[in-house]
């Protein structure tokens, strides 16, 4: 897997692994396939990790650490907090203030049984705490050796630019895929470049959209989250695999994988994706998207796909949008 550079210095793989689905959100889980995944992942180089408190809450932050073991040293680990938390796991809102990103951390590192964080992130913006503030604890994280990088997640250009004159960010998470495109028109890729701050793409899948293996919402499991959102209901489900099936036809004339085409469209935007997966076949594949090089004319038809039929539904809830790109 070859490496790539975000923000700050932080060298990464290529494309990272993300964390959350095995242990939350999608539908039954299967704890001994993660942890196979997981330590698969680094054998063929996918180093990147990313998890969160909220994935559980805290489980699947202990599910990256009794993956990793005594393989820490080979893993870029990041995770995020913002709702606050108890030690049970009750939640009590979103708080961005520099005392709770130091709990926080501090129940991460104990989760992750590490001494460090490579990647601390804010998951989302605390409306109520001035960024300058929260990312001014953060930053006391990374005096303190607690947390090597810092970034953000689902934030405005605005944000970004008030966040790194404080601390130089490392990495904007956000969601970006070809159904999920906010990025293109709102400023913040503009920004990122400008600035040497690292994108690091979420959901580059579209929740799993792409990969082609959802044509209805029986293919969702009773208790998968994805049931609630727009894009997956039955007639956004029927019109979105148009594009689905661009993306398919451009897969069988490159002996690729609609999964791998996806991804490779988000790697020539300079992001680096972190697909979520819960089995070791499913992590080969997108790996190999990495060598899968698309051309301007693909590009071009990919284009066209989605601006000519447009995407149904929102990417979130109304609750969910609200929280993103404050």
């Amino acid at each position: 897997m070859k490496q790539t550079t975000l923000g700050d210095g932080l060298t990464v793989s290529a494309q990272g692994l993300g964390a959350m689905g095995m242990s939350a959100f999608y539908g039954t889980t299967d704890e001994a396939e993660a942890v196979a995944t997981l330590r698969h992942a680094l054998d063929v180089g996918v180093t990147f990790v990313d998890t969160a408190e909220a994935y559980g809450p805290f489980e699947n932050e202990k599910l990256v650490a009794r993956a990793i073991g005594d393989r820490r040293d080979e893993v870029v680990l990041a995770t995020k907090f913002a709702t606050e938390f108890d030690d049970d796991g009750r939640p009590h809102g979103l708080n961005g203030r520099p005392e709770y990103a130091r709990r926080a951390a501090e129940r991460s590192l104990r989760h992750l049984g590490t001494d460090v964080i490579d990647l601390f992130y804010l998951h989302r913006v605390d409306p109520a705490v001035p960024i300058e503030e929260t990312v001014g604890g953060m930053a006391e994280l990374v005096r303190d050796g607690l947390v090597r990088h810092i970034g953000l997640s689902e934030v405005s250009a605005a944000t970004v630019r008030r966040a790194h004159a404080v601390h130089p960010l490392a990495a904007v998470q956000s969601e970006f895929s070809l159904f999920s495109r906010d990025l293109l028109g709102n400023g913040v890729l503009d920004v990122l470049r400008e600035l040497g701050i690292g994108l690091v793409a979420f959901s580059p899948l579209g929740r799993g959209f792409l990969t082609g293996e959802i044509t209805g919402v029986d293919d969702l499991q009773p208790g998968d989250a994805r049931r609630s959102l727009p894009r997956f209901q039955p007639d956004a489900i029927a019109a979105n695999l148009r594009v689905v099936d661009r993306v398919r036809r451009m897969a069988a004339d490159r002996d690729a994988t609609p999964a791998q085409v996806a991804l490779a469209w988000v790697q020539t935007r300079g992001a680096v994706a972190i697909p979520g997966t819960r089995r070791r076949s499913r992590l080969d594949e997108n790996a190999a998207a990495t060598d899968l090089a698309l051309s301007g004319d693909d590009l071009a038809v990919l284009e066209r796909a989605v601006t000519e039929t447009g995407i149904t539904g929102e990417r979130d809830t109304e609750a969910g949008l609200a929280r993103m790109h404050v």
